[in-house]
């Protein structure tokens, strides 16, 4: 089982224990305003995600971690490894991403929780290429994104949903030689 620490987080797979604070995150239309259509997901359809979370790391090798704080053991949310089936023209690729609730905002939670989640990509996984993809308009995601040392590759339009978005990308050998 695949467990990541840095110095304030601990990236691990999903437990039942998870469901409600992630619940409590899916829930908040702040946090859900750059995702998909902007809906909010109500505790079930999160308990659905989850258990889907940790079939995907069965099935493919890789996966979306739980990010829990290491000094509280809080859940703060996602960080991790998907593949964007939601925008199939950049297929196959392999994304990067994250969803924090509020609480931890601003406190470069998600940078910490996504670069070592890019480490794992490259020097684990052995993925050539990773690629972020944020709604334009989401500032911070792409703020993240730069720091992860991310390019713009692409604007384009999410078929689902008719919204614009932004695709980023790092390579193998931008990771390497940065």
């Amino acid at each position: 089982m695949v467990t990541i620490e840095t110095p304030r987080l601990l990236l691990r797979r999903w437990r039942e224990a998870d469901v409600a604070p992630m619940a409590a995150v899916n829930g908040d239309p702040e946090v859900m305003r750059w995702i998909g259509d902007g809906q909010v997901l109500d505790e079930e359809e999160t308990r659905v995600r989850t258990a889907m979370f940790e079939r995907l790391w069965d099935e493919q090798g890789f996966g979306l971690f739980a990010v829990e704080l290491r000094e509280t053991g809080e859940l703060a949310g996602f960080t991790g490894l998907a593949v964007p089936r939601f925008l199939p023209e950049v297929l196959p690729a392999v994304e990067v991403g994250w969803r924090l609730g509020r609480p931890f905002w601003g406190l470069g939670i998600a940078t910490e929780a996504a670069t070592a989640a890019v480490r794992f990509a490259f020097e684990d996984c052995g993925l050539d290429r990773l690629v972020s993809i944020a709604q334009i308009g989401n500032v911070a995601s792409e703020r993240v994104m730069a720091k992860l040392g991310m390019r713009v590759e692409r604007e384009t339009i999410t078929p689902a949903t008719g919204r614009p978005v932004r695709v980023h990308e790092l390579t193998q050998e931008q990771y390497v030689s940065s």
